[in-house]
This record gives C-alpha cells, structure tokens and sequence, in this order.
C-alpha cells in the first residue's frame, strides 16, 4: 500500500488534469455502469459528523472508501472542514493499494466537478464570478473556474467583511492581473455576475431567485445534507438543473427534499445528470438566456478517480512511502 500524505495529494492533482478526470468519470455515471451507494452520515456530537463513501468504478477498475470528518468550525483554527482518508483497492485480487489524505481530494475533485459543469454548461464569454463563501472551496472554485473560462473580475461575498476582504487579499497574490472584489452584499454581487458559485455551509437560503439575471450560471455547492439549503425556491424554478448524481439529489438536496415534501417541485423536473451532457447523450445550455444550474452532492467515483489518477502518478514520479502487511 502506498501512503500519500496532503502535500502529495496537492503536487499530484492538479486543477486541470481532476477537471478532465472528473468529467471522464461522470459520464460513466450518467450510463449507470458504477456502483454508488449513497453517502452515510453519522453525527459524532457538537454539530460535526463523519461521513462513508464506498463505491466502486469500472475506469480504472478500482473500488474503495471515503472516510471524512466534517467539522463546520475547523476554518477558524486554521483547518479544513473535511478531513480524512481514502482507501483504494485493485479490483483484480481485492488488495489495499493506497491510502491518502481525502480533505485536499475532496475539496479538489468538488471544485474540479464545478469547474467541468461550468466548461460544460455557462455562456462562452462569462467573464464575472461570485462566490457566495470564504473558506477552502472558495479557493479551489476560483482555481477551478478560471480553469474554464476567461475571468476578468471575482467577488467574494459572505456574512463576515473581514473574512471576505481576507479570502481578496490572497487571492489578489495569486490571480494579480484579475479584478477582485469583497463585500457582504450577497444581492448586488449576484446581480452583476454570470457565473455564481455557493460555497458555504448555510443551513438556510443566502440566495435569492429575483436576483439571478438571465443567462447566469450557478454552481450550488455547499449545504450538502437535507436540512440545509443555500438558495430558495424561486432559484430552483426559474432554472435548468443539472446534478452530479440524481440519487443523491432526490434525497440528499435540501432544497428539492423540501419543495417535492411541499408538492412544488416534483423529481420530474431536473434535466439529467451532467455526465450525460459530458457525452453529448443530453443537451446543455439551449439559449444565451437560460439559467443553468448545477447541483453538486458529491460522489465516491469521483473521489475514487481521483484518487486512482493521484497513485499513478505517484508510482510515475516515486512519490509517497510504501508499507507492507
């Protein structure tokens, strides 16, 4: 088994090659050749819970398992609200090939999934982003977004001015020829943008559907277990939607969990899942003035592709310490 640690994980992974790996592996969803059992969440106590993802993938032929923590507070003494591990095994004799740290994958592969619905579905000449949120999907989305199109101007929003006018200060350090922007005015910074990412972990709605202009594209990221929510309802019904994994959507989505209890929304509604626009096997964007909209719940093939792809490069370049059992 070879042991990759965060550092690895980071050198390995880069933006670009896990936005072509994820959309890869989503097609393979979208066709239903993988197994995915949903994503098992269990409360460890102080509003925190762990998470299991198992699954497994027939490109690479690998199966495995996420085992991630997640600890809201974490950000405000300097670490990351995801942390764990991912365990790959080969799928010729069952063995444990890897284990590596699944809090960077996890944060990387998410946005990567964003960036690869944004590649697949907002307007050619997006050149504002938003992002509803501060902390490390923030960071991985603007990596991951400016990946796919040519992002002249960012804003960052958030409850915090501090935390906002923080994220700016680094990111300006990294993206010096990009205007960059920070306040609390979530409406004003929605209404000028063509591509918005939410990225917080809001157990109610920060978005508003009366500001999303026509044509803007949305990434709805964060908020990932029912009870939780980032846009309101007048969001959902004005939009195209497209998830990554439409059983995780139907129960796991806090928004249509809500409006299909309420009799608002039926499960009919939703356009497909992404991978199948990866393929050409569903349309995406139809008009320059629709606005599409792209649920993220997380899935183990993506996890597991990317962990895959981050093992063979390892071997590739030597990197990591091998054990024996």
């Amino acid at each position: 088994m070879r042991i990759l640690s965060t550092e690895n994980v980071a050198s390995l992974l880069p933006m670009t090659e896990a936005i072509d790996v994820v959309e890869k592996t989503m097609i393979a969803v979208a066709r239903g050749t993988e197994t995915l059992p949903l994503r098992t969440a269990i409360p460890v106590g102080g509003g925190n819970m762990m998470g299991v993802m198992p699954g497994a993938i027939s490109d690479p032929a690998c199966f495995g398992v996420k085992l991630v923590s997640l600890f809201p507070g974490n950000p405000d003494k300097g670490l990351s609200s995801h942390r764990g591990a991912i365990v790959l095994f080969e799928a010729e004799t069952g063995g444990a090939i890897a284990m590596m740290d699944a809090g960077l994958l996890t944060a990387v592969r998410t946005a990567a999934a964003s960036g690869a619905a944004t590649r697949a579905l907002a307007r050619k000449d997006a050149t504002t982003l938003t992002l509803v949120g501060y902390g490390e999907q923030a960071e991985h989305h603007l990596d991951a977004i400016c990946a796919v199109r040519p992002i002249s101007r960012v804003q960052v929003v958030g409850r915090s001015t501090e935390k906002a006018a923080a994220f700016a200060d680094r990111a300006k350090t990294r993206y010096p020829d990009l205007e960059i922007t920070a306040g609390t005015d979530i409406q004003s910074a929605v209404q000028s943008a063509h591509i918005v990412c939410t990225v917080t972990a809001s157990p109610t709605p920060l978005l508003n559907g009366d500001w999303v202009r026509p044509g803007t594209h949305l990434n709805v990221v964060g908020s990932s277990i029912p009870s939780m929510r980032e846009v309101d309802d007048a969001t959902v019904l004005k939009s195209s939607i497209w998830v990554d994994y439409r059983p995780s959507w139907e129960a796991q989505a806090g928004e249509i969990v809500d409006m299909v209890a309420a009799g608002t929304l039926t499960t009919d509604y939703l356009q497909g899942e992404i991978g199948a626009v990866y393929s050409g096997d569903l349309p995406g964007r139809t008009d320059a003035d629709q606005i599409t909209f792209y649920r993220s719940l997380g899935v183990a093939a993506q996890d597991l592709a990317a962990a895959h792809h981050v093992l063979n490069k390892a071997i590739q370049n030597n990197i990591g310490q091998d054990v024996s059992f």
